[in-house]
């Protein structure tokens, strides 16, 4: 799972070195669609976790002798829900998405960190605005989370839902989001898209391309460009071709956010194949939890991987540069990243690197983490 930005809040002040970690109780396990279940967790009963809508948890099981993570963006409100809830899909050949529905139980104890991730934005009851959001599948999770709360905190804002799947069984939160739909008719939209569609179908049908998008925009409500965001979280070919819509509709870089679940392939092996030319190890020092640590980092090979394979417990989730829970500061040398979306420029020029996606490039590297 990978993330890139909706809105770059400011970095809370940490007042711990690194993550928080709780062991959570599953309270329910609804079943969502065949292949997506949403896992409730009981909030812990000393003090509630804090999160926004459109972060996420990291869960950390033990399959096969073998400790595995994996971040689910957050279905719940922190506004309207009184406990924590994750949606999982099942994937061909995944090892975490299988293994949780065939496995967990309610009654369960689950390791997570801290709910992380910036595709988030704040709340206001004084605020008007439209948000339209475009979803593709599980990318519903996030949007679901975001709708609720704008919903309940921002009686003015209204929010626009296209929500594209391969069937009408595999809609996830079907019959949660008409229920919505009815309750604040007029606030919210929904427009759904299906691959395969039924007989009796009255709706859009096929893949969510070029011509499909510009009726779509025909249906959606004009609130103008200052009031209006756009949100996406989907397959890479589906945002790719909302991006180049909004891109002809004139829609500013500066009110389109996504969130990804996969980094994107292409631009993925283009830069694995760009960091091959490093062939020489280099020594990095890494500050942690009151410790210092010295690695040495072969050519291609991620400083946290190396890290991790020493036996140094960092902090990571994604594993893949976009969600920043392995983020820290290189106080000196240079690091080269595979993946830069998961960094704001600001914190690119601060010096802030992802540990998972770095390789160093310099035998003075220092990196202070948390």
């Amino acid at each position: 799972m990978a993330f890139s930005l909706f809105k770059k809040s400011e970095k809370k002040e940490e007042t711990h070195s690194g993550p928080r970690y709780y062991d959570l109780k599953v309270k329910n396990i609804v079943q969502e669609t065949k292949d997506a279940i949403s896992i409730v967790f009981e909030q812990p009963s000393s003090a509630k976790i804090a999160y926004k809508s459109g972060q996420f948890l990291t869960l950390i099981v033990t399959i096969q002798g073998k400790e595995v993570r994996r971040a689910y963006s957050l279905c719940s409100s922190p506004f309207v829900d009184e406990h924590l809830a994750v949606s999982v899909k099942r994937v061909d050949n995944g090892l975490m998405s299988n293994w949780l529905p065939d496995n967990l139980k309610a009654g369960a104890t689950v390791k997570v960190m801290e709910p992380m991730g910036q595709f988030t934005t704040e709340f206001s009851k004084e605020k008007k605005r439209h948000l339209i959001l475009f979803a593709g599948g599980s990318g519903i999770t996030p949007m679901m989370s975001i709708i609720k709360s704008l919903l309940t905190q921002e009686p003015d804002s209204i929010v626009s839902l296209i929500y594209c799947n391969r069937n009408i069984e595999s809609v996830i939160f079907k019959d949660e989001l008409s229920s919505l739909e009815t309750k604040y008719e007029g606030r919210l939209h929904i427009i759904h898209v299906l691959d395969e569609a039924p007989m009796n179908w009255q709706g859009y049908s096929g893949l969510l391309n070029h011509d499909m998008l510009v009726k779509l925009f025909e249906r959606i409500p004009n609130w103008g460009i200052d009031k209006s965001t756009y949100l996406m979280c989907g397959p890479e070919g589906m945002m790719k071709n909302v991006e180049s819509i909004l891109e002809e509709h004139k829609i500013s870089r500066d009110k389109v956010f996504k969130e990804s679940f996969v980094t994107g392939t292409i631009a993925k092996e283009e830069k694995k194949e760009a960091a091959v030319s490093e062939n020489k190890a280099h020594e990095v020092t890494i500050r942690y939890d009151g410790q210092e640590y010295k690695i040495l980092v072969q050519p291609n090979r991620a400083i946290l991987e190396t890290a991790l394979d020493a036996g140094i417990d960092l902090p990571y989730s994604c594993q893949s540069g976009l969600c920043t829970a392995c983020r820290g500061k290189a106080l000196s040398g240079k690091v080269k990243l595979d993946e830069e979306e998961g960094l704001s420029q600001s914190e690119r020029a601060e010096g802030y690197v992802l540990t998972c996606v770095g390789h160093p490039l310099t035998d003075d590297v220092v990196i202070e983490i948390g």
